[in-house]
């Protein structure tokens, strides 16, 4: 058998040079490089004669070239390639932009196969660009061609060629990875061909075929790996929390009353938290829903049953934010609250420990700070993660592994739709607070184009005259760890120019500040600390205020570009405000020549305020695997599935994982092996489950 671990680097055509630009795309082994799957194709084996060609289309010609290449310089830096070809119906011309070398490339005389998108104006057949080969040659043409996720130091030329070599040197070695009796139950090809066809398939049918057999393989795996884990929660002992400690003594304390689905989610914890199997809830609730209540009453029962808690949230202005919520509603209580950050200075850290370890703090909250291993609990009683799509299942494992089997409370509020999350987060039951406070009020949201900057800067001004605050966020990269420093400095260039042109050029009169990912964590909360204590106007951002960030005063959130935004961000970033008692709007400043996907987000995004309805608009725009990863939603990251339009595969895969988990529980038996191994190599990625 060939090893499937090998480095890419090995594979011919790739090279150490290559190889780098691959990493960049999570293309690591020979494994990774096969099940590298096209995003899109093109089918270039459909031939047209000229007089049929239609404005726009993309297609293939075969024709004779019938004059000479004639290159003429248009301007420094351009030169412009022309020819006329033609078949038994017309003629068209074809032209190339500063490609000089396909002048000895082009003979005329001779017949050649071109592809590429057609232009009409009156009578007169034009093809920019196209790719060509001469016939009998053909390499580029003739065939279905697959388009993959791309990196500009990557041609699809030099992908597809990589992908080619790779897929020749699996051939006849590659191990089936489904079960005899599945594949033939519901007629699957086999792993080898399957491969083959998604990348190079010969036919549109044979890629419909070879999808259906990755996708069921891929949503499956899933499926038994997530039943897999909600079955070892399941038969643990649980904490049986103390029916003395009665929620009922914070929330009677508290300054405004809670809405009924806050309540109902109270109850199922509260059912949860006394039963002898421990608790593994996820609460999804919207923008402002009141979720982090909901934590700080479940955590006082915890405590008062003589547990401590750990509240881990994914940045340090959250986790700040957190401390503040829980040490005002649970100090009247006389429990004891503390906050550990990555920047906590060694002596301070020391002490927290120390007192952590004794039993005399009774709610840790913190960043992944919390999940080092000298971080240790006398008696950790309850988990609280928020955010949950910053953190995966290995994360969550980590921190509940410093208790004995405690509760887990997993908080979103990034919406998925129902039916999504129930199959999707199997390992999870699920809470949704699905209503608003009364007192909030609803954010009006307006999508404009730049012709009402000006419009949008008075608007502003005005806000700003009244005494609210502002937030600005630019369209940049999210930033993640591991990214690109090129692309860091891109992104800290652009932010910083965008707060030189508001403070200089837009609002000369204005305290503006900025932040971004990348700022040393207390340069970020120096500057978040003086906007919420009112002292800066205009706070320009990358998407790090996505998350959790309160500040009342703040009316207004303008978007820069924000076609370049997922919906589900957008949504995210509109909750920043409107939290506290003045109306307040969300401005999305969009380019005009956006996509009709672009136009369709912002059409949304002022039709809706609810978040649910928003997240299934995301699905059915951006349903591919790569919008719906850990960095969206926390939802799995698919290599090929496409959860929008495999909805109905999901669905039926979920009932035949219920059905082998029935009947052969721990895939122990011989048949069910080969899933064993697949279940066991989705449970060791470090991905979110």
């Amino acid at each position: 058998m060939v090893d499937l671990k090998q480095n890419v680097q090995y594979v011919k055509s790739v090279g150490p040079t290559k190889a780098e630009a691959l990493y960049g795309l999570n293309i690591y082994t020979l494994e990774d490089l096969i099940t590298y799957f096209p995003r899109e194709y093109e089918d270039r084996s459909k031939v047209k004669h000229i007089a049929d060609l239609i404005a726009g289309e993309e297609i293939t010609i075969e024709a004779r070239v019938v004059t000479e290449v004639n290159i003429n310089r248009i301007r420094k830096n351009m030169t412009v390639l022309k020819t006329i070809v033609e078949d038994n119906t017309g003629r068209c011309t074809i032209t190339w932009f500063n490609q000089n070398y396909i002048k000895g490339q082009i003979k005329r005389g001779q017949m050649y196969r071109f592809y590429g998108k057609v232009s009409k104006e009156f009578n007169h057949v034009e093809m920019r660009s196209p790719v060509f080969d001469e016939i009998g040659k053909e390499k580029n043409t003739g065939k279905i061609m697959p388009i993959y996720p791309a990196t500009y130091k990557l041609s699809q030329t030099a992908i597809r060629q990589a992908v080619q070599n790779a897929i020749t040197m699996v051939e006849g070695n590659l191990e089936e990875t489904l079960p005899d009796y599945l594949v033939n139950e519901y007629q699957l090809w086999n792993l080898e061909k399957s491969i083959k066809q998604i990348h190079f398939p010969e036919n549109m049918e044979n890629r419909i075929q070879a999808r259906k057999r990755l996708v069921f393989e891929e949503l499956l795996t899933m499926q038994l790996a997530l039943l897999e884990l909600k079955g070892k929660s399941e038969k643990n002992e649980g904490i049986r929390f103390s029916k003395e400690a009665k929620m009922s003594d914070v929330i009677n304390q508290l300054p405004f009353s809670l809405t009924k689905a806050q309540l109902k989610v109270l109850e199922e914890i509260d059912h949860d938290m006394e039963s002898n199997k421990p608790m593994n809830r996820l609460l999804q609730g919207d923008v402002g829903s009141g979720k982090t209540v909901i934590s700080i009453i479940s955590s006082y029962k915890a405590i008062k049953s003589g547990y401590q808690a750990a509240i881990m949230a994914p940045t340090a202005i959250l986790a700040t934010q957190h401390f503040e919520e829980f040490t005002k509603v649970l100090e009247p209580f006389g429990i004891h609250c503390e906050l550990l950050l990555g920047a906590t200075k060694p002596k301070q850290k020391q002490e927290i420990l120390e007192k952590l370890k004794n039993g005399e703090i009774d709610v840790l909250i913190g960043t992944h700070a919390l999940l080092t291993e000298n971080v240790v609990f006398r008696k950790l009683g309850l988990v609280v993660t928020d955010e949950q799509h910053r953190f995966g299942v290995r994360q969550r494992a980590t921190i509940t592994a410093k208790g004995n089997n405690p509760d887990v409370l997993v908080m979103t509020a990034t919406p998925i739709p129902r039916t999504l999350a129930l199959i999707l987060y199997g390992d999870l039951d699920i809470s949704i607070i699905d209503e608003l406070p009364p007192n909030r009020k609803k954010i009006e949201t307006y999508a404009v184009t730049k012709r009402m900057e000006e419009r949008v800067n008075n608007f502003i001004r005005k806000n700003i005259a009244e005494g609210r605050q502002v937030y600005v966020v630019c369209p940049l990269v999210e930033e993640k760890e591991g990214e690109d420093d090129d692309e860091q400095k891109l992104d800290l260039k652009a932010v910083k120019e965008w707060a030189r042109m508001y403070q200089e050029e837009i609002f000369p009169e204005y305290k503006i500040a900025c932040v971004y990912g990348k700022m040393k964590p207390k340069e970020k909360e120096q500057v978040m600390q003086e906007f919420k204590e009112g002292k800066i106007d205009i706070l320009i951002s990358t998407t790090v205020i996505e998350v959790g960030v309160n500040v009342p005063n703040a009316s207004v959130m303008v978007v820069e570009n924000a076609e370049r935004f997922g919906l589900a961000q957008l949504h995210q970033l509109r909750g920043r405000v409107g939290r506290g008692q003045y109306q307040s709007y969300c401005i999305l400043k969009y380019d005009s020549k956006c996509s009709q996907v672009g136009r369709e987000r912002m059409k949304t995004m002022q039709e809706t305020n609810d978040g649910f309805v928003i997240a299934e608009k995301d699905l059915e725009l951006r349903g591919t695997g790569e919008f719906f990863g850990t960095k969206q939603h926390g939802l799995p990251e698919f290599k090929i599935a496409n959860l929008f339009v495999d909805m109905p595969v999901l669905k039926s895969v979920q009932a035949i994982s219920l059905k082998i988990e029935a009947e052969d529980k721990g895939l122990k038996q011989g048949k069910n092996q080969k899933l064993r191994k697949l279940v066991d190599n989705k449970l060791n990625q470090s991905v979110a489950l």
